[in-house]
């Protein structure tokens, strides 16, 4: 693997390598929203390369007080070439896989959810993919009292202090779009 860490940032990412290193939350981020009791929390966050066209990703986040872990995600992020579009590719170990496009401005990306999927026995907040609803494993229609994810924003950005900021926005079958979650981290390695 050490020779992984020589390999040269392939130029098509260079728009997104102020993302590039390790950052810790600085302070706790924040999670709330309308069916959820308000929360704190801390993450690490790693974004690499390995030569390839994309980065590497992986957001840790760790319960304040315990340091028990909390929510994990991991995944790829993609531009294509000669633009500014950015696909955000992510696995969570709530069972929720999504897919995110958008754009990369300057050291600001916006990206929006293009698909959601989840496994069947997943906890809820379910997701809802394609207008079909699956309840146990099984299409059917939802009751009106289930709370089924729609869409997520994300936007990163890099602030004037050099600390990477990220605002987690989403939607539900019973709340509009509303924001979720927002974390300051301050860069420890590069």
């Amino acid at each position: 693997m050490d020779h992984l860490k020589k390999c040269s940032l392939n130029p098509v990412m260079e728009p997104l390598s102020w993302m590039l290193g390790t950052w810790l939350s600085d302070p706790p981020g924040d999670g709330t929203f309308p069916t959820m009791k308000p929360f704190q929390y801390l993450e690490e966050v790693h974004i690499s390369h390995v030569g390839q066209p994309m980065l590497n990703f992986s957001f840790n986040a760790f319960h304040p007080d315990t340091r028990k872990p909390m929510h994990r995600e991991c995944g790829f992020i993609r531009l294509k070439p000669d633009t500014n579009k950015v696909a955000f590719i992510s696995a969570q170990n709530t069972g929720m896989v999504e897919v995110e496009e958008g754009e990369v401005n300057g050291q600001e990306l916006s990206i929006a959810s293009h698909s959601i999927a989840r496994m069947s026995f997943a906890k809820k907040p379910d997701v809802e993919q394609v207008g079909v609803r699956v309840v146990k494993n099984s299409p059917s229609t939802a009751s009106p009292r289930r709370c089924l994810v729609e869409r997520i924003t994300r936007k990163f950005r890099l602030n004037s202090d050099g600390k990477l900021e990220q605002t987690v926005s989403m939607a539900t079958t019973t709340q509009p779009m509303t924001q979720h979650l927002h974390i300051t981290y301050k860069k420890v390695t590069p």
